[in-house]
């Protein structure tokens, strides 16, 4: 892994539930987003430095039946709404069963996001609040940043290599060294 001081970051990957936006399991309603504080002014910064943001979302939900594809897309404009558009965006609709390449914590999600952006694994970061967005992370070569939250394991936050308060936390993580 890179560390964030020395690698140019070129984009940053966030994970949707509980990251960017208030956890709603299985969530089909737009009308339920509800972003974390802080979210909109930690990307408009990104944005205004020049720097890609995506998402990066299990969605296992579809696979289970519990919400449509549709359903999910409808839940992800609302997000583009009320936090700015998106550089790029990869949904995993598969469940743990599917054995995947795509869901988290594998990293067929960040390489793909990665591949759309036209940059190196090494120049991404994915910001998630559980284990498996910081593994996906590692997996992929990029450097993964948990920001836990009242879900997160105790185990998580004591493997992930960089943990962060908020989301502005994170982000401060990643200035580059002078």
């Amino acid at each position: 892994m890179v560390s964030p001081a020395t690698a140019k970051i070129r984009a940053v990957l966030f994970d949707r539930d509980g990251t960017l936006v208030v956890d709603v399991p299985y969530n089909g309603n737009p009308a339920l987003v509800r972003p974390v504080p802080g979210a909109r002014e930690v990307l408009d910064a990104l944005r205004a430095r020049g720097i890609a943001t995506g998402v990066v979302s299990n969605q296992s939900g579809i696979a289970r039946g519990l919400i449509s594809e549709d359903d999910v897309a409808s839940v992800n404009a609302r997000v583009e709404e009320l936090l700015g558009p998106f550089d790029v965006w990869e949904v995993c609709p598969h469940s743990d069963q599917d054995n995947c390449s795509c869901r988290k914590p594998a990293p067929g999600m960040v390489h793909s996001a990665c591949r759309k952006l036209g940059i190196d694994e090494s120049e991404a970061v994915l910001i998630g609040d559980i284990g498996a967005d910081v593994l996906a992370a590692e997996a992929a070569g990029a450097t993964g940043v948990l920001v836990p939250t009242p879900v997160t394991r105790a185990e998580e936050v004591a493997a992930a290599r960089l943990v962060a308060r908020d989301l502005a936390g994170a982000v401060g993580l990643l200035r580059e060294a002078p």
